[in-house]
């Protein structure tokens, strides 16, 4: 039986927590979805234990983080503004992913390539994105395609949340 796992969304409409669970064998991970296919999100914890209590599921507490929207939607929406730190780009890329494989309509996320391979492991590699130049920085391809993929995932996001199955 598989584990599940909060994992924490703190957004324009406050914070909410999801169910994340691993992908077994070749299988993406994924987010937790109703019936009808809303993605199911929590306003408390309380009704989340419960919830999961009530399906059978074993809700692994450890290694809690949030994941902070506001953060990455500030540096999608004014990248002229400095720097950001890699760790929450990364996040959100990996939440944006599994979110993509967990729904089933919504805009799809764009398709990758080598650009976002390259984009991916400097983020991987812990590279703040900033605006400067010269040896490892990021190039202009590189930042657009991260900023495309970020905000088509914010869009999927809000698609999603319209349509949630909210406790």
């Amino acid at each position: 039986m598989a584990d599940y796992y909060p994992y924490r969304i703190a957004s324009r409409r406050g914070d909410l927590t999801l169910i994340w669970r691993p992908g077994e064998g070749d299988a993406p991970d994924e987010l937790t979805v109703d019936d009808l296919g809303r993605l199911l999100a929590f306003h408390d914890l309380k009704t989340l234990q419960k919830y999961c209590d009530r399906n059978g599921w074993k809700l692994v507490w450890e290694g809690e983080a949030t994941l902070d929207l506001g953060v990455v939607r500030r540096w999608v929406e004014h990248p002229d503004l400095g720097s950001v730190r890699a760790e929450p780009l990364l996040d959100a890329w990996n939440f944006f992913e599994d979110l993509s494989h967990s729904l089933k309509a919504g805009p799809p996320l764009p398709s990758q390539g080598s650009i976002h391979d390259s984009a991916y492991e400097k983020i991987f590699g812990g590279e703040a994105l900033e605006p400067t130049t010269g040896e490892g920085a990021w190039t202009d391809e590189e930042t657009a395609a991260v900023r495309e993929l970020l905000c088509a995932g914010l869009e999927l996001w809000e698609q999603a949340m319209h349509g949630s199955g909210t406790d």
